[in-house]
C-alpha cells in the first residue's frame, strides 16, 4: 500500500480548462485512509483537497481553491497511481469542475 503522507507533487500535464499548471505544488498528508492536501502556485492562490485512499491505492477526493482572479472554484477527482522510470509516483487524474463550470479534464501530477 502506498503511503501518501508528506509527499510533494507538481503538475506535469493538464487539460486546458484546468487551473493547475507546472507552477502548482501539492503537499499530501494521509491519516489511515483519509487523504488531505494543500496546494498553490500559478493560477491557484490557495487550495485544499480532502478524500479517501482506496484499498487499491487509487484516490477519490474533492478539491476547492481560490484562484488569482479571486474566484472560489471546486470539483471532484479520481486518481490512479503509476510509478515512473525513477520510481516516483505519478497520479493520473480524471477531474470535473462542480461550480459554474461543469467541464471535465485529465491531468498528471508527479512526485518531486
Amino acid at each position: 500500500m502506498i503511503d501518501y503522507n508528506n509527499r510533494q507533487f507538481v503538475s506535469v500535464e493538464n487539460t486546458e480548462s484546468g487551473e493547475v499548471s507546472s507552477k502548482t505544488h501539492f503537499r499530501y498528508y494521509q491519516e489511515g485512509n483519509i487523504l488531505h492536501a494543500d496546494y498553490s502556485g500559478g493560477e491557484v492562490a490557495k487550495g485544499k483537497l480532502i478524500g479517501i485512499v482506496n484499498d487499491d491505492d487509487t484516490l477519490e477526493f474533492r478539491y476547492n481553491h481560490v484562484n488569482t482572479s479571486n474566484e472560489i472554484r471546486g470539483g471532484k477527482c479520481a486518481s490512479v497511481p503509476h510509478f515512473n522510470s525513477e520510481g516516483k509516483i505519478e497520479l493520473h487524474e480524471e477531474w470535473q469542475w462542480l461550480d459554474h463550470d461543469q467541464t471535465k479534464g485529465k491531468s498528471i501530477i508527479s512526485e518531486v
